[in-house]
């Protein structure tokens, strides 16, 4: 019996990841998010929640959702690229609450 080389670590896992990731919008948008608003805008903001294309980005602060509010048209543009056609029709920026801590 011959032995097949072994494969990388991450080839393996590749397969298993495509397997195992939610098929959900939102979460398409959240594994693309880093790459299409850039690093810093990623760690301002980040894509909570969807529902029928529409996409809530929680921001750290009204700073933050105004000055993605004025970059939406570009983030659409990237996103549409990012997952091969329109799919989030909108962005909605709110601020990131923090939980209640009584």
């Amino acid at each position: 019996m011959r032995r097949l080389a072994p494969r990388a670590l991450s080839t393996a896992l590749e397969g298993v990841l495509r397997d195992v990731a939610p098929a959900t919008l939102l979460a398409r948008v959240q594994a693309v998010w880093s790459e299409v608003a850039g690093p810093r805008l990623a760690t301002a903001a980040a894509p909570v929640s969807e529902r029928d294309g529409v996409v809530t980005v929680a921001c750290e602060s009204g700073v933050w959702a105004q000055e993605l509010d004025l970059l939406a048209p570009d983030l659409l543009t990237g996103l549409e690229g990012a997952l091969g056609g329109r799919l989030v029709t909108k962005l909605r920026f709110v601020v990131r609450s923090e939980p209640n801590r009584r």
